[in-house]
């Protein structure tokens, strides 16, 4: 097993210290913003600074919690 450098441990950190942590409510947020198609999710990805695909995995996610409510 290698064990990592120095960098590459300074280089995780930072990355895990820059990372926007969003709450619930911040994804339920965005999640509905995505459902209005008043923009297309790519836009709303771009302008909320998260990628694509977690966009999808919070939108899937939501829908699960829905489902398991009915």
């Amino acid at each position: 097993m290698r064990t990592k450098s120095k960098s590459e441990q300074v280089i995780r950190d930072i990355k895990h210290n820059t990372c926007k942590k969003y709450s619930s409510e911040e994804n339920i947020r965005i999640v509905l913003e995505g459902l209005c198609d008043e923009t297309s999710i790519i836009e709303l990805c771009l302008r909320e600074g998260i990628n694509p695909n977690v966009y999808y995995r919070w939108s899937k996610e939501f829908s699960k919690a829905g489902q398991k409510r009915l």
